[in-house]
């Protein structure tokens, strides 16, 4: 299996199709095998993908050292530079987008095109919301099955789905798992493959936390594509205006059925993205 040393860990990669690299980082609880098997499909026609485990997920070490946002963007870059990989396209994902932001403030140098999917430049969290977190985390399925059920929003969702999936459905939207069930099953059935232990988990989330890019963000020099669903109910839909609007000639684009992995768009956000960046 490839892995390669970058900075203290044996760090996990792919790499699909040819063309101009694409750098694509992962979400919180995240490792390559998740992403959207229509996403990496449609990109890999046209570039070469970069996919990796972050540190602590996936098949890439934990380590003990704190983990901040500007760390897994060290990272990044080392695998970047492990890979023989001078300049690249950039797209991150949730938590991604943040590591992507760090990596395109402070390796200019690295960032051809970015690309920021569901993300924001401060995670407005709680040390309620951190407790509440490191609760679910820690929590059997059986908890995590009552705590879904009590969501505010169960009753919108059918319930074999979130007894088979808890708390897993805040994803997608509910008008997608009824609709496209087998997918949304297949899609949450990839978290499973390697999931993420507990302590990298709190850790990332920890990190996320400390997260904050507002000030810096006037300096990203690399042209900019924004991805945001209206219906996105883990990251904000105005976290995305915030983003365009401090990042110099960013553009914004919106999509109007789509919740936070914007699964229920996935054609058209392939097609934006590839525009983008051809």
């Amino acid at each position: 299996m490839p892995r390669v040393k970058v900075n203290d860990i044996q760090t996990y990669y792919e790499v699909k199709g040819e063309g101009f690299p694409l750098v694509m980082i992962q979400g919180m609880n995240g490792n390559l095998v998740i992403w959207d098997p229509r996403l990496v499909e449609g990109l890999s026609k046209h570039f070469k993908l970069v996919l990796f485990d972050n540190r602590g997920a996936g098949r890439t070490e934990i380590s003990k050292r704190e983990y901040t946002i500007k760390l897994f963007a060290d990272d990044t870059a080392g695998l970047m530079n492990a890979l023989g990989i001078s300049k690249a396209h950039v797209l991150g994902l949730s938590m991604g987008g943040a590591v992507a932001q760090e990596l395109a403030i402070n390796y200019p140098e690295k960032v051809e095109k970015l690309i920021l999917c569901s993300t924001c430049s401060q995670h407005r969290g709680t040390r309620e919301e951190r407790r509440m977190t490191e609760a679910m985390v820690q929590a059997s399925k059986e908890e995590l099955i009552k705590m879904s059920l009590s969501s505010p929003l169960a009753s919108e969702y059918p319930r074999d789905f979130l007894t088979d999936f808890p708390i897993a459905f805040l994803g997608f939207t509910s008008e997608f798992v009824k609709e496209n069930p087998d997918l949304a099953r297949s899609l949450l059935q990839l978290f499973d493959k390697y999931p993420i232990s507990a302590k990298a988990l709190m850790n990332r989330y920890d990190a996320m936390l400390r997260f904050n890019s507002q000030t810096r963000l006037k300096h990203i020099k690399a042209p900019t594509l924004v991805l945001h669903g209206r219906k996105d109910t883990t990251v904000a839909p105005e976290e995305g205006s915030i983003l365009a609007r401090a990042i110099p000639n960013a553009k914004l684009v919106y999509f109007e059925k789509s919740n936070h992995l914007l699964a229920e768009e996935m054609g058209e956000v392939t097609k934006a993205i590839t525009e983008f960046l051809l």
